[in-house]
């Protein structure tokens, strides 16, 4: 694997850096003051960094190669220094237009939709100028087994009638967001469970969209993207909304998902190695007469963190590339450590940031509490932990079986 960056990714790193570092980092405070002032509106701040990211063609960094018309066209290894370096802050990845869950909407639709939908919706969204949704989490399912959604999307004439409810539907409430990808079942009776559901285009001011509250994440309503819970009552859409045809939605939801998760993990990296940055600035503070970098307890929080934010980095780097050379489908196995790991990870290095850094380490002065909570989050966004390791121990134990049969058989 070759650990060296291309002198094009050097120097988008070196350019994306050196924009967090004038632009970005200063902007979170006044970030933060204009969301409380108007809590689901994108804040003008927000704006300013887009256009800015956006003169300077740093835009659209996570389409992949095939879709160079959008991006740059980079690899998924080529990607993950850059996602790692915007996920350093909360508003780092959407200033240059790579904030979830836009980016998992719009390859879905570079990749499954058709011209008109990618003119309606695609285009609107590559340019920063919409927000997006992806509506499949159900409250009285279990959701993380996406054949269980109940959502019914039964066709009546040349319309789509969608009846469901829908909870945690990130990006929803922001007055931004225009559209949702929207997950159900087209055909309940198919003998295959995996060829019962599609995913439907679905705008989000449609008559029968009741949007009924913010969800909360440890007691925050995470403004201004937010978690919806909606009620789809009766909403009709056009036949030609739905996304690359009947029975699709599982195909489609497990293309779009390999990607989304390798970028949580890309931006959880970044996210905990300025927490580690941190740790050590606050170490020099004099505690009892000493510095707290004389405690043999805070080396070795510092140590152990530093150890486990490069296993996380590696690990992600190398599914990265595994995704490059054989797709996401040969890369499952991997992505499945990734996604397991670097969340644990960054729970555990952000906990031992806050710590170190007292009261104040919870408060609103410093990122930590909030990158806490997105880290823990994502132990369960896009799949929690158990599923991914039920499936993993499933397969490592059947790989293996198949390598001892084999070996026995070459006896």
């Amino acid at each position: 694997m070759q650990f060296n960056h291309t002198p094009k990714v050097q120097d988008l790193i070196e350019r994306v850096t050196a924009f967090m570092e004038e632009h970005v980092y200063p902007a979170e405070k006044l970030w933060e003051e204009q969301v409380e002032a108007d809590q689901w509106n994108t804040p003008p701040v927000m704006e300013e960094l887009k256009a800015k990211a956006k003169a300077q063609d740093m835009w659209n960094f996570f389409l992949p190669k095939d879709y160079e018309q959008f991006s740059p066209g980079l690899t998924n290894l080529e990607y993950a220094p850059l996602a790692e370096i915007m996920g350093r802050s909360r508003i780092g990845a959407e200033a240059f237009n790579c904030s979830a869950p836009d980016t998992g909407n719009m390859e879905v639709l570079a990749r499954y939709g058709n011209a008109e939908q990618q003119e309606q919706w695609l285009k609107p969204l590559l340019n920063g100028e919409i927000r997006s949704a992806f509506a499949m989490t159900e409250p009285k399912v279990a959701s993380s087994d996406a054949t269980n959604i109940e959502t019914s999307m039964v066709l009546d004439g040349d319309e789509w009638v969608i009846n469901g409810h829908k909870f945690y539907i990130s990006g929803a409430m922001n007055k931004h967001c225009k559209v949702m990808i929207v997950m159900g079942k087209t055909d309940p009776d198919n003998p295959s469970r995996h060829f019962q559901q599609s995913q439907i285009l679905v705008p989000m001011d449609t008559p029968g969209v009741n949007v009924v509250r913010p969800m909360k994440v440890f007691g925050s309503v995470d403004a201004p993207e937010g978690h919806a819970e909606i009620i789809f009552d009766n909403v009709r859409v056009p036949r030609g909304n739905i996304l690359l045809g009947e029975g699709r939605g599982f195909e489609i939801a497990q293309g779009r998902l390999g990607p989304g998760r390798i970028h949580h993990c890309m931006r959880l990296v970044g996210q905990a190695q300025r927490a580690l940055e941190m740790m050590a600035v606050r170490a020099d503070r004099v505690v009892f007469g000493q510095p707290l970098n004389k405690n043999q307890s805070v080396r070795e929080d510092i140590a152990k963190s530093a150890c486990e934010i490069e296993q996380a980095r590696l690990l992600t780097l190398k599914a990265a590339a595994v995704m490059d050379e054989g797709g996401n489908k040969a890369a499952r196995d991997i992505i499945a450590m990734i996604k397991i790991v670097a969340p644990n990870m960054a729970c555990r290095v952000m906990d031992r940031a806050m710590q170190l850094h007292g009261a104040a380490g919870l408060s609103q002065d410093f990122f930590l509490s909030t990158g806490y909570a997105y880290a823990r989050t994502v132990r369960l966004a896009d799949g929690p932990d158990q599923v991914h390791m039920m499936q993993l121990g499933r397969n490592i134990m059947r790989d293996m079986a198949a390598a001892r049969t084999k070996a026995e058989g070459e006896i």
